[in-house]
């Protein structure tokens, strides 16, 4: 899956792994029920709902996307801690290379394994890689039923205002 990123991005948003349609399809946050762009949307990211084959127009609007792990699977929770350790060293080298303003990553739980922090939270994070801000927001994924879409829009909303 090839990502979609320019330096001095405004915010590079970082999914866990594509799932196995993005992956068939070769667009970010493909499948049907995945709220990801609706959730840009509404937090003011786009001035309209973009699709996932529009996903290289984000870069006119200073975002980016790529993902700890560049493999699709049918759930993220196939992924082992090795894995989800080996892609934050890549994504690490990532953010440094392009020096987004802020590396948003899309799913708590892969957060908390894949950079070692058992005790985040969602939102902003104390840590920083180098010059960029460092968040943590809810997997968009139509399967992450503990956040509904208000509650996805408020915390992209969140993100947005500490740009």
């Amino acid at each position: 899956m090839p990502d979609i990123i320019a330096p001095g991005l405004k915010v590079l948003f970082c999914g866990i792994n594509p799932g196995l349609y993005s992956g068939a399809v070769g667009h970010h946050f493909a499948r049907p029920g995945n709220r990801f762009w609706k959730a840009l949307f509404g937090a003011g990211f786009t001035d309209r709902l973009l699709t996932p084959y529009d996903e290289e127009l984000l870069l006119r609007n200073g975002c980016g996307i790529t993902n700890i792990v560049n493999f699709a699977t049918a759930q993220a929770q196939e992924l082992s801690m090795q894995e989800l350790r080996k892609g934050a060293i890549g994504l690490r080298k990532k953010v440094l290379r392009y020096s987004p303003g802020v590396l948003a990553v899309l799913g708590i739980d892969a957060y908390r394994k894949a950079f070692d922090r058992p005790g985040a939270i969602v939102g902003r994070q104390a840590e920083a890689i180098d010059k960029s801000r460092l968040w943590v927001l809810p997997n968009p994924s139509g399967i992450n039923a503990s956040y509904r879409m208000e509650d996805l829009v408020r915390l992209f909303s969140q993100l947005k205002e500490d740009l």
